[in-house]
């Protein structure tokens, strides 16, 4: 048991300090909204593609997903079949409806089918989810410092938060995508680390671990049972994830909006498919990390399985590598923290300040009202994490994170797939069937899995929007 070095004190400090000061140095030149929000639609695809990565997955890939197969197997890797089946489809469908113009946010695209309150209602949404699912993200990340330092977690979650903001703040969109890239590659490292510390822990290395794990059924991968309420099977996986992905990634600005800053429809749809078997290769990487862990401990109990890597990271670790996988966790979180910042303004600048000020076309003033945002969503997501200490107990963050948006992006993407299949029904017809969808999965969140939760909420938004539509008068404005 090595603890946590003065050694391993300057290299997350150095790592922190480094990171943040790069982060606010390629924020330089920025003119107006388009480069501080959209990079002024010129970054290269593989940079965007791990920015992608990065964000979706964050301090949840690094910490909780090892937690998951700690405690159970491998199923939870049947999501990312779906995952990738997803991504193509928006690839194909909705990305061209993106690049047919100048969009600046995901939900201007209902605005030009719907009209300008159907755009307000449905980023009003993810804003609310947003603030939710990250501010748990944001959670997680205080884990492992809280535990390296002894302070409360509410006073690491302030450090984490401030941190970020600063290159945020001052980097835009641009110094999100490439910090991101970068810490993508950190936290990476990280997990091979860890493979390969388990190997020399263990007298037996990886081969006893698959050993034991494989008598446990802890190395089951693909699950066939048909009941809705078992969260990790084939069907679930596949049509679940593969809905799941529709709507996280072609109705959430969070990634809409990396997708935006490419070139042009052909770099994102290459940087979007691409994330797919990033993401694939990424959640088996960590699952793989969560069973050696398994074999570590001998399948002992932790108060969370959150614990559980960060743990091992802090105790079993020479000095100097602990700093290092420690940084891993801060560069996760920061990435996902500062995706979520950033598009949080973004949606708050272009779909109500602007409109309602009159400013859509002052570059300028998109800036400075961005820039306020910023810190005031900062502040939100920071207050939101230290609301959830109480909550915790028990659960696993990744799980808890993917239930929320679960319960409304089903009506996110059944008001996108009303406005691109559809024409007759109207503003009025979208938001009663974006509210329907996401009411009818809150009553039956209980009797179902969370993969279900987007598939049922956007069918039901489709259906409750059209019948509707027949009815109602059609209004876009």
């Amino acid at each position: 048991m090595t603890g946590f070095t003065g050694l391993d004190l300057v290299v997350l400090v150095v790592y922190l300090v480094g990171v943040t000061a790069w982060g606010a140095w390629l924020g330089r030149g920025q003119a107006g909204g388009t480069d501080y929000f959209l990079g002024s639609r010129s970054l290269p695809w593989v940079a965007v593609m791990l920015s992608v990565v990065a964000t979706e997955t964050s301090t949840l890939t690094f910490l909780s997903v090892p937690g998951v197969s700690y405690a159970g197997s491998l199923v939870f890797l049947q999501l990312t079949f779906g995952y990738l089946a997803g991504r193509a489809l928006v690839a194909a469908f909705l990305l061209p409806a993106y690049y047919a113009g100048s969009l600046t946010t995901a939900y201007a695209l209902l605005e030009e089918r719907f009209g300008l309150g159907a755009r307000r209602f449905t980023s009003a949404i993810f804003m609310v989810t947003r603030l939710l699912a990250d501010s748990v993200r944001l959670f997680a990340t205080a884990i492992p410092l809280a535990l390296i330092t002894g302070w409360p977690l509410w006073t690491s979650i302030v450090v984490i938060g401030a941190l970020t903001v600063v290159y945020t703040y001052f980097g835009g969109i641009k110094a999100v995508v490439w910090v991101d890239a970068v810490q993508m590659a950190l936290y990476l490292f990280g997990a091979f680390v860890a493979l390969v510390a388990i190997q020399r822990l263990l007298p037996d290395g990886w081969a006893g671990v698959l050993s034991e794990a494989g008598a446990a059924g802890k190395l089951r991968l693909l699950d066939f049972s048909m009941d809705p309420g078992v969260t990790y099977t084939i069907f679930a996986g596949v049509i679940g994830g593969a809905v799941f992905t529709m709507a996280s990634h072609g109705t959430d600005q969070l990634i809409v909006q990396r997708l935006l800053t490419c070139r042009d429809r052909a770099a994102a749809q290459r940087a979007l498919v691409g994330s797919g078997f990033a993401v694939i290769l990424q959640f088996l990487l960590f699952l793989m990390v969560g069973i050696g862990l398994w074999g570590f401990y001998g399948g002992r109990a932790f108060d969370s399985t959150d614990e559980i890597f960060a743990t091992f990271i802090v105790e079993q670790l020479p000095p100097g590598l602990t700093g290092l996988l420690i940084a891993g966790v801060f560069a996760a979180a920061m990435s996902s923290l500062s995706s979520s910042i950033n598009s949080l303004a973004s949606a708050t600048a272009y779909d109500y300040w602007a409109p309602a000020v009159g400013a859509a076309d002052d570059e300028a003033r998109v800036l400075r009202a961005g820039r306020i945002f910023t810190l005031v969503w900062a502040a939100l997501l920071i207050g939101g994490a230290i609301l959830f200490i109480p909550l915790s107990q028990g659960t696993s963050a990744v799980e808890v994170a993917l239930g929320i948006a679960s319960l409304v992006y089903g009506g996110l993407l059944g008001a996108f797939a009303l406005g691109v299949l559809t024409e007759r029904p109207g503003q009025g017809a979208a938001i009663a069937g974006v509210a329907v969808g996401i009411g009818v999965v809150t009553l039956l969140r209980d009797r179902m899995a969370w993969p279900w939760y987007v598939l049922v909420g956007s069918t039901v938004t489709l259906v409750a929007g059209s019948l509707v539509g027949r009815v109602a008068p059609r209004r876009t404005v």
